[in-house]
């Protein structure tokens, strides 16, 4: 049976990280792995999806609608926008942040209320996170990302030791602590 993750965001916010730390304690569960190419504008802002799948045999990267297990979103409006490629019963992480997209920045519209509502009133589970305190409680904004990692890395079937072990190899030396850190809170919360 295979498993679909998507990992959505906006470029700048360590998505690609994640997609790594996901494959690397995926392979390490003995799982066939393919982790997608980064679609989307990657440059700073714009937006980025990566697709993980894993199982026995994977025969593609790529998650069609309906077919993703787990929707872990950086950003509010980014969840929304990749919300019909959750399967019925799937599950959606939202990080509570809001990323101003370039419409809103150039004063062509506002950043909507209440996205994560919205979400909600189709009958979705929505699993909310402020992974920016969680990141700034670990010692640095820019680990959202890792802690995004252990609230999903909970809702899977992988032992916390092996996605320690990937942790420790994924992120840079300089920066293990922080992340360790960063992971234990999210994968605690």
């Amino acid at each position: 049976m295979v498993k679909s993750v998507m990992i959505v965001g906006v470029g700048g916010q360590g998505t690609l990280l994640a997609s790594r730390l996901f494959g690397a304690a995926l392979i390490k569960s003995g799982y066939d792995v393919k982790v997608s190419e980064v679609h989307g504008m990657s440059q700073r802002g714009g937006s980025v999806v990566t697709y993980v799948r894993y199982g026995d045999k994977v025969n593609s990267p790529i998650i069609e609608k309906g077919e993703a297990d787990i929707i872990l979103s950086f950003e509010q409006l980014e969840a929304a926008r990749w919300l019909p490629y959750l399967k019925i019963g799937g599950k959606i992480i939202v990080n509570t942040q809001k990323i101003d997209p370039m419409s809103v920045v150039s004063g062509e519209t506002e950043y909507p209320e209440g996205v994560i509502d919205a979400i909600k009133a189709t009958g979705v589970k929505v699993k909310e996170v402020d992974a920016l305190k969680l990141a700034v409680e670990a010692g640095s904004t820019k680990a959202v990302n890792v802690a995004l990692c252990g609230v999903a890395a909970k809702m899977t079937d992988i032992p916390k030791e092996i996605w320690i072990e990937s942790v420790k190899e994924t992120v840079p030396p300089k920066f293990t602590e922080l992340n360790l850190k960063a992971f234990d809170l999210g994968y605690n919360l």
